[in-house]
């Protein structure tokens, strides 16, 4: 039952545990029973939070098939000694799929009785009353002879018994007789643990008890400056009131993070303290923090270098709490501008971390709030850049028509209002759909014209990526060595700026000039730089645009066997993102490779994938896939 201590009982396990398994201890809650009623963790988000334990920089897929090999690469690797304690866990369904390898020790709590191989069940109920007077005595020794008293009160529950010891730790002078009479006549409101809450809210000052119930708008761990952001209290105020709640047990404090959190049957009972004018306050005062703190983890991104790592951190962290902020903000009633206005600033503060965090279907549900967000409060230039991401989106999806449209829109409203950074930006994207379609020179056109206005603004990060999208259409127009040109111009001011991601699309831009210019050994050289940066950032896309190239080289190389297994490689990547136009170049290449090998067949199977794809999203290859599909089928 809810605390009757399993997680305690847990972790102190755990901690007897460690040292027999040095290498990691991790824990995660699955969330099985949780009082805000947010899903459970599903085995896939809690396969990712435990590979984010050990590569927080990675970008993952979505499904349980793709995760578990990734999950159990990182727990075997190296046979190192791990142990994982999975909390609150809502079915054997969940837990089959994250079972470990043999080198680790699982532990598991549940509220839900369940069987699974290898796992030896301990029921855990309440204590014996000795024992809850023990543990009263050894909490709070000032209750002496009434210890036995205070545990029937408590029905040997240990939160409560934890909750009562604190209550008299802390109104010492009170006496205790005073204390239990109080709680005795909470007895008529059930379970008997919301008594002694009721005790500790009644005992609490009117600011605090406000406070301790706004914590529960939380969903999840949190630190000091959002407590304060929610209280509206200054940092040192805030420190001293989670003082007096923690010293009486009424929020949980991890001394290794720095960070709080409320028990979730303290939290259920505290959000129903709350009335809805002060929830919805509390509400938006955390949808607002968060809101600020990814857009800080935005800017951390665009610092590069070192920066880049830390603000995927800061997002991981928060991620929860950022994601619970912004579904708030979008659940309000359409005539909330401040909610309107949160809708707007969540995906475009977050842009340069979503894309690396949030599958395309996830950040064009939240563009689409953002647009209607800005509709709503008639904010143009904010309808306009939620436009223009929500194209990027679309077109990492391979929908390029639809993205052409949305940068269209995107160019009326920043043309309209004077936003002429704006327009550079939106018409690089413009010309990389255009560049897509098999449109070149149209696409040098906008790109040009992306250039100048980059420069003339001094948008240096907007003029790296022009010059390097303007090499990728030359190229494409057989002008490889103009398009290297570009390149190194590019590379430069990538290198200047610290902009990680750039840097790798222009190195891979390089290695592809190269390799036109018959050069494989050179493409390759640059093509593992670009894989190497894209891994390290938690590029999915770039990581999977590297190991096609590397794929393609490696087959010119007569490195075929190779070579199919980068297609392959690419492939799980590209299906994992959304990635289609990806996902038809891997399958492609893929059949190239094969019928090197003389497997004729298997590469027709693979041709035909690769053509349906390209179908789909009407790309230009499509016709040089059944050109080769012809000539194979002829020869058969």
């Amino acid at each position: 039952m809810g605390g009757v201590g399993k997680t305690a009982l847990a972790v102190a396990l755990a901690h007897q545990l460690k040292d027999q398994y040095p290498d990691a201890q991790v824990m995660l809650n699955l969330r099985g029973a949780d009082p805000d009623r947010r899903p459970p963790l599903s085995s896939a988000e809690a396969m990712q939070n435990v590979i984010h334990a050990f590569a927080p920089e990675a970008k993952l897929p979505n499904t349980v098939d793709e995760l578990k090999p990734i999950y159990l690469s990182v727990l075997q690797e190296g046979n190192h000694r791990i142990l994982l304690l999975l909390d609150n866990a809502a079915s054997p369904e969940q837990i089959e799929p994250l079972l470990p390898p043999s080198n680790c020790l699982l532990l598991v709590t549940s509220r839900a009785h369940f069987t699974l191989p290898g796992l030896k069940a301990k029921d855990i109920g309440c204590l014996k009353p000795d024992q809850s007077v023990k543990l009263l005595l050894k909490l709070a020794p000032r209750i002496g002879e009434h210890a036995a008293h205070a545990a029937e009160l408590c029905g040997h529950l240990p939160l409560a018994l934890e909750i009562v010891a604190g209550i008299v730790n802390d109104k010492r002078l009170y006496p205790v007789q005073d204390i239990l009479t109080r709680l005795e006549t909470k007895q008529e409101k059930p379970p008997k643990v919301d008594a002694a809450f009721e005790v500790s809210y009644d005992l609490l000052s009117e600011t605090l008890r406000r406070q301790w119930c706004q914590l529960s708008v939380f969903p999840a761990s949190f630190d000091l400056r959002a407590a304060a952001a929610v209280w509206e209290s200054d940092q040192d105020a805030a420190r001293d009131n989670l003082q007096v709640l923690f010293n009486a047990s009424l929020v949980e404090w991890n001394e290794a993070t720095n960070r709080f959190r409320l028990h979730d049957l303290i939290r259920d009972f505290c959000n129903g303290k709350l009335s809805s004018d002060d929830r919805s306050a509390a509400q938006l005062r955390h949808s607002e923090h968060y809101s600020q703190i990814l857009d800080e983890a935005g800017e951390l991104l665009l610092k590069g270098g070192d920066s880049i790592l830390h603000g995927l951190a800061v997002f991981d962290t928060e991620r929860t709490n950022i994601e619970a902020g912004q579904a708030w903000a979008t659940a309000q009633p359409a005539d909330s501008k401040v909610a309107a206005q949160l809708c707007v600033e969540y995906p475009n503060a977050g842009v340069y971390v979503l894309s690396l965090r949030q599958h395309p279907r996830q950040r064009i549900a939240w563009l689409e709030a953002a647009v209607a967000g800005a509709q709503r409060l008639r904010n143009r230039r904010a309808e306009g850049v939620s436009l223009g991401n929500l194209g990027l989106a679309h077109a990492a999806l391979g929908e390029t028509h639809r993205a052409i449209e949305l940068y269209e829109r995107r160019v009326a409203i920043a043309r309209e209002s004077g936003d002429r950074r704006g327009e550079g930006s939106v018409l690089g994207n413009l010309a990389s759909a255009y560049a897509e379609l098999g449109e070149t020179r149209r696409a040098i056109e906008l790109y040009e014209q992306r250039l100048a206005i980059a420069r003339e603004s001094g948008d240096r990060r907007g003029e790296a990526n022009a010059l390097s999208n303007l090499g990728v259409a030359y190229a494409n127009a057989g002008e490889a060595r103009r398009a290297v040109e570009l390149y190194e111009q590019a590379l430069a001011i990538d290198r200047k700026t610290g902009d990680r991601r750039g840097e790798a699309n222009t190195l891979g831009n390089l290695g592809n000039a190269y390799g036109d210019l018959g050069e494989p050994r050179r493409a390759i050289e640059f093509y593992e730089q670009a894989l190497g940066i894209s891994r390290e950032i938690g590029d999915r896309r770039g990581e999977a645009n590297a190991l096609g190239n590397l794929g393609i080289a490696r087959a010119i190389t007569g490195e075929t066997p190779q070579a199919i297994k980068l297609c392959e490689e690419q492939l799980v990547i590209a299906r994992e993102i959304g990635d289609r136009r990806g996902e038809g170049n891997a399958l492609f290449n893929m059949s190239l490779a094969l019928d090197k090998l003389g497997k004729r067949t298997e590469a027709i199977h693979q041709a035909e994938a690769a053509l349906r794809v390209y179908e789909q999203i009407e790309d230009p290859h499509a016709e040089q896939v059944r050109q080769q599909l012809a000539v194979w089928r002829s020869k058969k």
